[in-house]
């Protein structure tokens, strides 16, 4: 069983794709309520491994604990409903859809109704629509996106359309948030302002964030532990202050010599 202070661990995990070796014996917990940020330069294995954190890749070998049961073996689409969010490095918005119906779509991962019931229009579906509703105006209200709510999601700016998917994901009422590559293509005000975003969310709505995030300005001002990957394993983990000093991980960036 996993300890009452982690809410995932990753043990001992590899991949293989043929002869290429992805992942190869990586291992870490991730402690419940804190921001862990997963780093290494291209082609480390950091979306492999949120991959296998999202069940769309299975090991090859080793095990990954979810609240202490293993999440092996689920299919990808239950990991909302165990209280896994995430947002992808390339945007998964559903572009004709409005605003407020992407975020509708996250927050259906919670609702109860099947479609008989929906079919029927009983009168508990009825309020639980109009809850999940109330449930994704606020999410709107709290990511200033109530503005754009009726607008088609693929109609708007690249960082807005961040922020919808940001919604969409904590509309599941994730415990375990994934970032996957969050401040990709944004400015540098944008990437401070998400930052701070961040570490609201995690204050406020009391979950745990595992980011993956080439932004390394961003990774050390919000992360309170850091892991680094090079070449499919785990180089090094510790705080951001002690990750910056160390001479392999400034190896595996900068190369020899400096």
């Amino acid at each position: 069983m996993t300890s009452s202070s982690s809410i995932l661990e990753v043990r001992d995990i590899a991949v293989q794709f043929g002869g290429i070796v992805a992942l190869d014996g990586v291992t870490f917990d991730v402690p419940r309520g804190g921001i862990l940020g997963l780093i290494g330069p291209n082609g480390a294995g950091k979306t492999t491994l949120f991959n296998c954190l999202s069940c769309l890749y299975v090991p090859s070998s080793g095990d990954i604990l979810f609240e202490g049961r293993s999440i092996l073996g689920l299919p990808s689409h239950r990991m909302a409903s165990i209280g896994v969010g995430r947002t992808f490095q390339n945007l998964a918005l559903f572009h004709r859809l409005t605003v407020l119906e992407n975020v509708l779509v996250g927050a259906q991962t919670r609702g109860r109704s099947d479609f008989l019931s929906n079919a029927l229009r009983l009168p508990w579906v009825q309020r639980e629509e109009r809850a999940l509703e109330d449930k994704a105006w606020g999410l709107l209200e709290y990511l200033n996106l109530t503005q754009v709510a009726h607008l088609p999601a693929g109609a708007l700016a690249f960082g807005t359309q961040k922020r919808v998917e940001l919604a969409r994901a904590l509309a599941s009422e994730p415990k375990l948030l994934l970032l996957d590559e969050p401040a990709g293509g944004l400015n540098h005000e944008e990437v401070e302002a998400l930052g701070n975003l961040f570490k609201k969310i995690r204050e406020d709505m009391r979950l745990t964030v595992l980011l993956v995030e080439h932004h390394m300005s961003l990774v050390m001002a919000i992360s309170d532990h850091v892991v680094v990957l090079n070449f499919g394993r785990k180089i090094f983990e510790g705080l951001p202050a002690e990750v910056q000093k160390h001479p392999e991980v400034i190896e595996a960036y900068l190369g020899t010599g400096h």
